[in-house]
């Protein structure tokens, strides 16, 4: 009797043991750390972890140089001193209601960093005239001329059809007329657009033309 109400009392737990919830399991605090809220961006200097200061955020980068003028797309780069050039201009000019294409004379400044987007020089674009549809993607010769038509109006645009065409065949015929147009159509000493000054709102050189400086920048 003994020996059982001694077991009794030894596994038999006390009115306030049955009372009493379990304990939950929860990690011991740690001194210094607290926590960033959700909004938080980033830590200050003075946050630990496990008793130890965190580094110094890096630095922010520093901010790009500001570009005062973009290179835009779907850009014409002409000879400017050819008159069968700027006939084209013109027409082009008169067509493209919607005005989606620009120009520039080759023969200006604002013309060098497209000739170096491109990694072209100058005689090659007296030899076949330069669309730049965009970064990365710039077209010469006939090909240029049927990329532009894209951008036209119908029935316009259905010229672009004759891609089709081998290249090296329309090619052929383009710079067929390209190195006879001085004599066929003549040129003159400077950019023919200045005689019709009406056109230069679509020239991205036309503050270089007017004395007002030029265009150079990056896409």
């Amino acid at each position: 009797m003994i020996r059982r109400g001694l077991t009794r009392c030894l596994w038999t737990p006390t009115a306030a043991a049955r009372r009493a919830p379990y304990p939950r399991l929860s990690s011991p605090p740690i001194s210094g750390v607290r926590f960033a809220s959700p909004s938080s961006a980033e830590f200050s200097g003075e946050d630990c972890v496990y008793g130890e200061p965190l580094p110094p955020p890096p630095p922010p980068p520093p901010k790009a140089a500001s570009i005062p003028t973009l290179l835009q797309p779907r850009v014409v780069i002409y000879d400017g001193v050819c008159h069968l050039c700027h006939r084209g201009v013109k027409w082009l000019i008169k067509v493209d209601k919607y005005e989606k294409i620009k120009f520039c004379c080759l023969q200006s400044k604002a013309a060098e960093p497209y000739l170096r987007l491109c990694g072209v020089d100058r005689e090659d674009v007296l030899r076949r005239f330069l669309f730049i549809e965009g970064p990365g993607a710039y077209y010469e010769g006939s090909t240029a001329a049927l990329k532009v038509a894209s951008y036209l109006p119908f029935p316009y645009s259905v010229l672009s059809s004759l891609l089709i065409i081998p290249a090296p065949l329309r090619d052929a015929i383009y710079d067929y007329v390209a190195k006879r147009r001085y004599d066929w159509f003549g040129k003159e000493e400077e950019c023919i657009v200045m005689q019709d000054k009406e056109l230069l709102e679509r020239f991205i050189d036309r503050d270089e033309m007017l004395g007002g400086g030029d265009d150079r920048s990056f896409f």
